[in-house]
């Protein structure tokens, strides 16, 4: 079964939207089934619910453009990571990935829970417990920002200020219960930046998760890495570099225990063409399990953003940001399921130069079974 829907003007001057949108794949026999769920970074705070056809099941309009992603939570709420309208700018590229402006939602659009903070940027993960974990910036101190390596020193701010991450969880009342802050913890001669990425924000962790053990992934953009922390302690168990993964985002854990990573791929090693894969790997090891490429590798590619999950059949949802292109995978590598999101319009204003032309981007998207979503 096949829906696919075109641009309406002969004379689109949107390139992805001249090709198919919507629903394009769909194999009902290999395909986990289930809806979709995503909020388009240009969508102004709209969030779709889509079935497995491809059609809008449900949908909410928030109060703010989304920053980051929305999840379905275990009470059938809506979680969603909305881009606050106070922006620090720590930094030119600030804007491109700030949100904290958090919201949890009725399926009638009613706000149950709010919490701000302007410092967040990035990934958030609604805790079983009804607390929230997420990604803060916070200036390092300056001895320690001399000692960061790599990177591109042209770029530098002039004041030699260089943002770094404080993961923390707040409960229900906004109350700091959890923090961890990068530069305690990881030493900069260890965790070098790309040469591609300028120096302002080190090591930017992009993506955050917690295991069955309580431990919390962390993953590592401008440096290319995972890492797992002990809450308890604040120590780094074990860590992925970049002979791994590559400015990868969203890593997970499987029911095996490995970890399930979107491995963007912009600059890795010994590849000149850049492409994004899939990668599960042995957290203890490095060792890749398994992996996702397309056949024709350019083909698949998001530069920023990402995001890759374990269905209950085994089967894999992918997420092309950069793209809008949500796909299943089954274990051997073949797509049973493809859609692309047909929501496009600019960034706003205050992103700036760094994002130009009409986007159907994401950061992130999920898949549920109808069993997650009893009310609708």
């Amino acid at each position: 079964m096949l829906d696919r829907q075109q641009g309406a003007a002969a004379n689109d001057q949107v390139t992805i939207r001249r090709r198919a949108t919507g629903l394009t794949l769909h194999d009902r026999s290999r395909s986990a089934g289930g809806y979709t769920l995503f909020a388009p970074q240009t969508a102004a705070g709209a969030v779709y619910l889509v079935d497995i056809d491809g059609d809008i099941a449900h949908q909410w309009t928030m109060p703010v453009r989304a920053g980051r992603d929305a999840v379905i939570l275990a009470n059938g709420n809506l979680g969603y990571n909305g881009s606050h309208a106070t922006s620090l700018e720590l930094y030119p590229a600030w804007n491109l990935w700030h949100g904290g402006d958090f919201y949890e939602a009725t399926p009638d659009g009613e706000i149950a829970w709010r919490h701000e903070d302007p410092r967040h940027h990035h990934d958030a993960q609604w805790l079983p417990n009804g607390n929230l974990l997420y990604t803060a910036a916070e200036a390092m101190p300056a001895h320690l920002a001399a000692r960061v390596i790599g990177g591109d020193e042209r770029k530098d701010g002039a004041d030699g200020v260089i943002q770094s991450d404080v993961v923390t969880e707040v409960n229900r009342k906004g109350e700091v219960v959890w923090e961890w802050k990068a530069w305690e913890h990881l030493d900069p001669a260890d965790f070098p930046v790309h040469t591609i990425f300028d120096r302002r924000h080190w090591p930017m962790i992009n993506g955050l998760s917690v295991t069955r053990d309580g431990l919390v992934l962390m993953s590592l953009r401008v440096t290319s890495g995972v890492i797992a922390v002990e809450k308890a302690t604040g120590k780094v168990v074990w860590h992925v570099g970049p002979d791994v993964v590559a400015q990868q985002h969203t890593p997970v854990e499987t029911n095996t225990g490995n970890i399930l990573v979107f491995d963007n791929g912009n600059l890795r090693k010994g590849v000149t063409s850049p492409h994004s894969r899939a990668l599960e790997f042995e957290p203890a090891t490095g060792k890749l399990v398994w992996q996702y490429a397309d056949p024709c590798a350019p083909c698949f590619f998001s530069p920023y953003m990402g995001g890759a999950e374990r269905l209950e059949n085994g089967n894999t949802f992918i997420c092309e940001s950069a793209f809008g292109r949500l796909f299943e995978v089954t274990p051997q590598g073949e797509t049973v399921w493809e859609y692309v999101i047909p929501f496009f319009a600019p960034y706003p204003k205050d992103v700036g130069p760094y994002i130009t032309g009409e986007h159907n981007s994401v950061f992130r998207a999920h898949r549920y079974p109808a069993s997650a979503i009893s009310w609708l």
